[in-house]
């Protein structure tokens, strides 16, 4: 039988696989994988029968050579929004539309690589949207070490792909959803639908008057809604400078517009806790 680590280790071992996510900036650092990736996420229109070509750029900040491997998931998100990545290709998946110029790099210390990959919708694809992860592994393992226990671990991160196919776009509705806490602040909350075929995010600033007659800028966060996703959106102040956000006294009033692709909706909201 294979002997198993201790539920503290094991948890520990998936953490450091899974050093990015869809959410944040593509960078990790450890011993033996240490890199920047740059864009963080693509998104981008590609036209049935033509191949749409990308360039990620990958900079090794490691003191020795870096050895990565290239490759493509399918992803998701899970109850909480975190992403989950499958090796599996799940169905209707886009991912043997793409095409890696390499599965293997080494890249000398402080050194960048300009990595080449095409997406080729197939003709007479309809309208639709392509996501796909493309993930960057490193091959060389780091030591981590706890007390008496030691063991190698890897690291990988998921560059998420959007790509928009013929006339997709997202459709959303915007709804006020109350307030809610977020990392103990009470914020502003948009409830998004987004019955359209490709995700949307919200953008823009909105003006807000709080209870004492005090005026606050906000802006929502810009989480992707994909389709057929119901998703809340808060409102976050927006602080000046190196300054602490400003406290929200309640109740709010919320006027402004916010944008998507090229639509946009004007709100003019009250919000109460």
């Amino acid at each position: 039988m294979r002997p198993t680590l201790p539920t503290a280790v094991s948890r520990l071992l998936a953490t450091a696989w899974a050093v990015g996510a869809a959410c944040l900036p593509a960078m990790a650092h450890a011993e033996g994988f240490a890199v920047f990736l740059s864009p963080s996420r693509f998104s981008f229109a590609a036209v049935p029968g033509q191949a749409h070509r990308e360039v990620l750029e990958l900079h090794h900040v490691g003191l020795e050579t870096g050895r990565y491997r290239l490759y493509t998931n399918d992803w998701e998100f899970q109850k909480d929004y975190s992403v989950r990545f499958s090796d599996a290709l799940a169905p209707d998946s886009c991912r043997p539309w793409v095409a890696l110029e390499r599965r293997e790099l080494t890249i000398a210390p402080n050194a960048k690589y300009r990595f080449r990959f095409e997406v080729t919708p197939p003709p007479g694809t309809p309208a639709r949207e392509c996501r796909f992860a493309l993930m960057v592994e490193g091959l060389d393992t780091a030591k981590f070490q706890r007390e008496n226990l030691s063991f190698p671990v890897a690291g990988r991160i998921g560059v998420i792909v959007y790509v928009r196919v013929g006339d997709a776009a997202p459709k959303l509705t915007i709804a006020p959803g109350g307030v809610q806490a977020r990392e103990g602040m009470k914020l502003p909350v948009l409830t998004v639908t987004n019955s359209g075929n490709a995700h949307g995010r919200l953008d823009g600033f909105l003006t807000g008057i709080d209870a004492t007659g005090a005026s606050l800028e906000l802006a929502p966060e810009t989480d992707p809604i994909l389709p057929g996703m119901r998703r809340d959106i808060p409102l976050r102040p927006v602080a000046e400078g190196k300054a602490a956000p400003p406290a929200i006294r309640y109740p709010l009033t919320v006027k402004g517009t916010v944008e998507w692709g090229e639509s946009r909706q004007t709100l003019d909201l009250r919000f109460a806790p």
